[in-house]
């Protein structure tokens, strides 16, 4: 996928080639087994479209209520992979993915970065006949300034889940959901406005979880979790190993690491595959220093 976006000269966009690409490897794929895949739910919800962005439309994605009960399907074996939102450039990390991902076995073996462009949908497309909205918190948060703008003082309802607010939007009369275009699609309903974000780079992340070991690329990314001793300095010497073997860290933060004890564990992703030599010499100098350290993966960087 990297190569065709790197060699493709038009005319058409790096997204409509690599889509097509990625249909043509999932109905091959789907020859030999049929994957079952577990995402946040329900049908319509911007994980299940990182489903479709990463996995293709010849698979069965399976929908489940909770993160916990995602990360259990694939744990079980009932599915062959889970994704699971990890971040988003506006509202920040997704918490208990991280919690999951300190106790479980699965690994990261991909990552996906979704555009989060939210729309206005409602039964008519008529925005004067709106008396109601409904979405997710965070998808209400992510678009305040325009519906402050566009529908003063008409009533926000937060839900369970964009689609779940799509659902609603189709069955009562004056409703309308702010949601991605999968769920307009799924319950058929009119884009009363596009792309109503206030921040038109939002991006959501997305881990590929599984029992897979993925071997280098060529352009990776390793995620691991550790904790540092509390002396002056300690943080200091966890990474230092990092800078002094040329990896670059392009994501650092804390997290209580929930034994109520003002302890903090610490979520780093940095370049480069595991067994890259830069990369695996930093690791085993780190496995000397961290009280506890946990690779949760090494995978292919997603496409930008």
């Amino acid at each position: 996928m990297s190569r065709l976006a790197i060699e493709n000269s038009g005319p058409l966009a790096n997204d409509a080639v690599t889509g097509v690409f990625r249909q043509i490897m999932s109905a091959c794929l789907a020859l030999e087994q049929r994957l079952r895949i577990a995402y946040l739910g329900p049908a319509g919800t911007f994980s299940h479209a990182a489903v479709a962005r990463h996995f293709g439309q010849f698979v069965d994605a399976d929908s489940y209520a909770t993160i916990d009960e995602v990360f259990r399907s694939a744990e079980s074996g009932q599915t062959d992979y889970a994704v699971v939102p990890v971040e988003n450039s506006t509202e920040g990390a997704v918490g208990r993915t991280l919690d999951l991902m300190c106790q479980t076995e699965l690994s990261i073996c991909g990552e996906v970065k979704l555009r989060v462009q939210q729309n206005l949908l409602s039964n008519t497309g008529d925005l004067a006949k709106v008396t109601r909205i409904y979405s997710h918190a965070q998808s209400l948060a992510q678009c305040v300034q325009w519906l402050a703008k566009h529908l003063p003082g008409v009533p926000r309802i937060a839900v369970s889940s964009n689609a779940e607010a799509a659902r609603l939007a189709a069955t009562e009369p004056g409703a309308a959901a702010v949601a991605g275009d999968l769920a307009a699609a799924i319950y058929q309903l009119a884009i009363v406005a596009p792309h109503i974000e206030d921040e038109p780079n939002n991006t959501t992340r997305f881990w590929v979880l599984g029992r897979q070991d993925v071997a280098p690329s060529g352009r990776d990314e390793t995620s691991l979790v550790m904790s540092a001793p509390n002396r002056p300095g300690a943080v200091h010497a966890l990474l230092e190993p990092f800078a002094r073997h040329g990896v670059s860290m392009t994501r650092f933060e804390s997290r209580p690491a929930r034994t109520g004890l003002w302890e903090y564990l610490f979520f780093v992703d940095v370049a480069g595959h595991r067994l890259d030599p830069p990369v695996a010499t930093a690791l085993a100098e780190l496995a000397q220093k961290a009280p506890f350290l946990k690779l949760l993966g090494s995978y292919p960087a997603a496409l930008a």
